[in-house]
Formats: structure tokens, sequence, C-alpha cells
């Protein structure tokens, strides 16, 4: 491991916005937090909002700095990715930020019925073949029900064509009641402040390579969820299917 990464490491264990909890911690006892982060971390009553797969923190620092009546928590495995948004947030003295380095598998252990108020996934791996891992899928979707106030919403920011589809399918197919959708947000919501304020590292990367970002709000309500028939028929993303600098037809992508 390089010295950087070593580094990295040993900040986040300092910094009093992080919360590191490997699965064999979380295995053996739930999160102390659970159920009571508005009270004993955050000392508010204020709403709580995720970002699963924070990555470097943007979309998690960048909301909290712009609605400081809300309590924002990321959440990535990757701790050497998480330093970037802690780090800042630390030096901003933003006190509604919090990071959480786990598996997002297990939020279950960490967030009791009814604390989290909305779940933003930003530019999350599409999982083309693997549903159970797809954020969006209805076996994570059955875990948000949980953890999410009575009308929750969840928004998911993307730039992959397959993921929207198939997140749109599933939601139209159970019945989810879709409060926002967007094909391309910089034409639809020019100036939306976060929508279009914020920009994931990876959000600009897809935007400088020709690519449109999509959105999907909807609340994932609280009835059992079945798969769409017919998403494995999906178109996948080419482009996804080659190294991340080159996209085959890039035209057919937006």
């Amino acid at each position: 491991m390089g010295k950087n990464k070593l580094r990295k490491f040993a900040e986040l264990e300092n910094n009093p916005l992080v919360l590191q909890y490997p699965f064999r911690t979380v295995e053996a006892a739930e999160c102390p937090l659970r159920g009571k982060w508005g009270k004993e971390f955050f000392k508010n009553d204020s709403p709580i909002v995720l970002e699963l797969g924070c990555g470097k923190g943007e979309y998690t620092v960048g909301l909290a700095r712009r609605f400081p009546e809300k309590n924002f928590i990321g959440i990535d495995i990757k701790g050497a990715r998480i330093w970037s948004g802690a780090t800042a947030a630390l030096r901003e003295g933003l006190g509604n930020v919090a990071f959480l380095r786990t598996s997002i598998e297990l939020l279950l252990s960490f967030f009791a019925p009814g604390e989290v108020s909305e779940i933003w996934i930003t530019f999350p791996d599409p999982q083309m073949k693997k549903v159970n891992k797809r954020l969006t899928g209805t076996r994570m979707m059955s875990v948000y029900q949980r953890i999410l106030v009575p009308g929750g919403l969840v928004k998911l920011k993307s730039d992959s064509p397959f993921l929207y589809a198939y997140t749109s399918m599933m939601a139209e197919h159970n019945g989810l009641e879709i409060k926002e959708r967007s094909m391309d947000i910089y034409k639809d919501y020019p100036g939306d402040v976060p929508l279009t304020t914020i920009r994931t590292h990876y959000e600009q990367q897809w935007l400088d390579r020709g690519l449109t970002i999509k959105y999907l709000c909807f609340c994932p309500g609280d009835t059992a969820l079945s798969e769409p028939p017919g998403a494995e028929d999906l178109e996948h993303d080419t482009y996804r299917s080659y190294s991340r600098g080159y996209i085959q037809n890039p035209q057919d992508m937006n």
C-alpha cells in the first residue's frame, strides 16, 4: 500500500466526522448510533439524508453546504475516497456532515425504521448482470423502505441509460410514485439547486465525454416489490464494455 493511502487512512482514524465499521464489527453488534444519529451524533432533530456510494464525498459536502437545516451522511466502503470529502467538511467546520465507511448492504444495522428522510444514489455501478447488487434493484429497495420515513424519497443520478431504463421500469411495474424524471438534467433543470449545481468527479468525466446525465426521483412506498418482467432484455451500456477512457458510439448513449 502506498504512503499516500496510509496517510489518508491514519487521518480518517482521527477525523471525528468519520465512522468506520468493517463487516466483522457489525456482524457482532449493530451500530450504537442506530436510531440515535440525530440525538447523539448531530445533536439535533433535523432530517437525515444519505448518499450511497458517495466516493469522494462531493455530493455529501455540497448538499451540506447548501442545506444547513438537514444532516447528511455519505456512505462508501473505500476509505481513500471518503478522505477527500471528510477532510473538506472538517476543514470547513460543517456540523451537519458525517461519513460512514462500511458496506451499503449493511444499512439496516446502522439506521432504524423511519430514521432517514431521503436517499441519494449518485453514479453507481449499474451492475448490468447482477440485479441483487444493483442499488436500485428491488432487493435494496426493500431495505430503503424500512429505513425511510413514510413518503421518503430515493433520488438517482446516473450517466447509465441501462440503469435509468431499469429503474424507471422497476418503479412503474411496482406502481411507485415517480416525482421527477429526466433524460438530460442540464437541459431540463438548468441551474437547479442542487441537481445541476453540484458535480461529482465521475459526473464531470461523463459530461466531458459527451454523455447526458439522467435523473429519477421516486417514493419506494411500503409494499412488497417484484422485478419487472423483461428487465433482463434491456440493452446494456456498450461503452462500459471498454476502458473508461473510450466510449463506443457515444452518440447512442444520450
